[in-house]
This record gives structure tokens, sequence and C-alpha cells, in this order.
């Protein structure tokens, strides 16, 4: 799978692993990953150690992503950013959004 999520033993935290291209491509299997819960975790992790690539459909999913967990009171983390993603979400403004690692 390109789309790893993992749930916490207690539930509180998801953490949904990308690996290599994230793009279009990803949309459906992204959007399974964090809807498919019937409980809202407190923290939601996405991990982009594995991504290759992030173009603006990547953008928009984190987008659809955080409104789903829950907008502005929302606790969403992107982790493991390779030096190239971390500038294409700093360009985005995404660092304002979201807590980037």
């Amino acid at each position: 799978m390109a789309v790893e999520p993992t749930l916490s033993a207690d539930g509180t935290q998801l953490t949904i692993a990308v690996k290599g291209r994230f793009d279009f491509g990803k949309h459906q299997e992204f959007r399974e990953a964090y809807e498919r819960h019937h409980h809202k975790p407190d923290l939601v992790v996405v991990d982009l150690k594995d991504a290759t690539y992030l173009d603006s459909s990547a953008l928009g999913m984190l987008l659809l992503l955080r409104d789903h967990v829950g907008g502005d009171d929302s606790d969403v983390r992107v982790v493991h950013a390779s030096p190239d993603v971390r500038k294409i979400l700093a360009i985005s403004n995404f660092d304002k959004l979201f807590d980037i690692s």
C-alpha cells in the first residue's frame, strides 16, 4: 500500500504514512485512511518520510484532512518532510496551518 494508516492502541492518534508520489492518484486511498474510523482521533500525523513527490492536489488533500478532523481546532502534524517538501509547504503557507517537522 502507498498510504498506510495506523491507529494508536488508545485511539487518540492516527498516523498516515505516505509512500512514493503524493499526488491525485492517492486521493481515494488517503481519504479512506482517515474516514474509515468512526471516532475522530485527537491527533493526526501525516508521515512523509517515504514520500518522493508532493503536488497541489496533495496540498488539497491535507486541507480536506484538516477540515475533517476539526478545522482550526484540529491537531494535524506533518512529519519527516524532506527539504524540498518543506519548501513547497512553506511557499503555500501550510506552515501556518500545520505543525511541520
